[in-house]
C-alpha cells in the first residue's frame, strides 16, 4: 500500500517561497504519476473532487503546471523516486490553503483530474500573507 506524507508547510510572506515534500513509501516500481493538489480554504470540506491540480509529474519525467503557478512553482523528484518535491517561489496569497500530495500508478499521461489518483498524503498547510 502506498503511503505519502506532506511536510514544509507553514506560513509565509507574499513573494516569499516554499519547499514541500512528500516521503513515498510502497511504490512498486516507477511507474507512477505523482502530483500536488490544492484545496482552498473554503473548500476544504469539498472533499478530494475539490482539490485543483498544482503539478504532475509522470513516470519519464514530464510536468504540467497549473496555469496559475507556472513559472513559480516547480515540481521535480529524487532520483529514487520516492520524494516528490514542490519548489514554490513569488507566493500570492491566493496560493494559502491544503497542498496534497498524489499518486497512481500510470504509465501513460498523468490524469488531470484528483478523482484517478488512488493514494493521498493527509495535506500540509500553506498560509501565505500580504
Amino acid at each position: 500500500q502506498v503511503q505519502l506524507v506532506e511536510s514544509g508547510g507553514g506560513s509565509m510572506q507574499a513573494g516569499g517561497s516554499a519547499r514541500l515534500s512528500c516521503a513515498a513509501s510502497g511504490l512498486l516500481d516507477d511507474g507512477y504519476c505523482m502530483a500536488w493538489f490544492f484545496q482552498s480554504p473554503g473548500e476544504e470540506r469539498d472533499g478530494v473532487a475539490a482539490r485543483r491540480r498544482v503539478a504532475t509529474i509522470d513516470r519519464l519525467g514530464r510536468t504540467t503546471y497549473f496555469d496559475s503557478v507556472r513559472g513559480r512553482f516547480t515540481i521535480s523528484k529524487d532520483t529514487s523516486g520516492n520524494t516528490l518535491n514542490l519548489e514554490m517561489t513569488l507566493l500570492k496569497p491566493e496560493d494559502t490553503g491544503l497542498y496534497y500530495c498524489a499518486a497512481v500508478r500510470r504509465f501513460f499521461e498523468c490524469p488531470i483530474r484528483p478523482e484517478p489518483f488512488d493514494s493521498w498524503g493527509r495535506g500540509t498547510r500553506v498560509t501565505v500573507s500580504s
